[in-house]
């Protein structure tokens, strides 16, 4: 069964998520009160309509109650962000997502029920810091305030080394949950998995315990 999403509000962050949705083949309502922008990201957008997102009744006309994940993504109008938000909870919107705009809007959102507040920029110089200060890991998604997904390149300390043996879970506190190896994902690797240098090991865990693994064990 296709999925359908809904992004309100058509800036930059909104409008590259209506593209990428587009390009994975994702049914997609695009929303936003600037008639142009509407026009402009038509062609991406399965539906695209030109609303006002905080007017219940206009939310309830485009069948909002049916996505399967509705992306809040207005620029600097907090306030719209927040009752959009709050009304698509209201409606019974599965799962509505809204992006920040700092700690205090971030805040907001939580405490009337977004289910994940996204940060861009946070995100991204999150990522970019940890991309600089060391070679070896290459990606990094915040779960929560504590744990984290990191890509970590495998260096010669662990090549030919099974899982097993290294045996991270109970040395570091952290969990292996994925390998990439020349273009192949394994998914859940055993325990008699063995690590070669330059597989990127997918690492879920305490950000601390990730830190350590990280340093010490790879």
């Amino acid at each position: 069964m296709k999925k359908l999403f809904a992004v309100f509000g058509l800036g930059r962050f909104g409008s590259t998520l209506v593209k990428e949705f587009y390009e994975m083949g994702i049914e997609v309502l695009a929303v936003d009160k600037d008639e142009t922008r509407v026009s402009e990201y038509m062609q991406f957008a399965t539906h695209a309509v030109c609303a006002n997102a905080i007017d219940e009744t206009v939310l309830q006309k485009l069948g909002v109650r049916n996505v399967d994940l509705a992306f809040v993504s207005f620029g600097d109008d907090m306030q719209s962000s927040i009752l959009t938000s709050l009304l698509l909870k209201e409606i019974g919107v599965t799962k509505v997502w809204a992006k920040a705009q700092d700690e205090n809007h971030s805040k907001v959102l939580e405490k009337i029920g977004v289910d994940r507040v996204i940060h861009p920029e946070r995100d991204v110089a999150k990522r970019i810091a940890h991309h600089i200060v060391t070679d070896k890991m290459i990606d990094f998604i915040e779960l929560s305030k504590d744990f984290s997904i990191v890509e970590i390149i495998a260096t010669k300390k662990v090549d030919h080394r099974s899982l097993e043996d290294l045996n991270i879970r109970a040395n570091y506190g952290c969990n292996i949950v994925g390998i990439q190896r020349d273009g192949k994902f394994i998914v859940s690797p055993s325990a008699e998995e063995a690590i070669y240098k330059d597989d990127v090991l997918i690492v879920i865990g305490n950000n601390k315990d990730i830190e350590r693994f990280e340093k010490e064990g790879v």
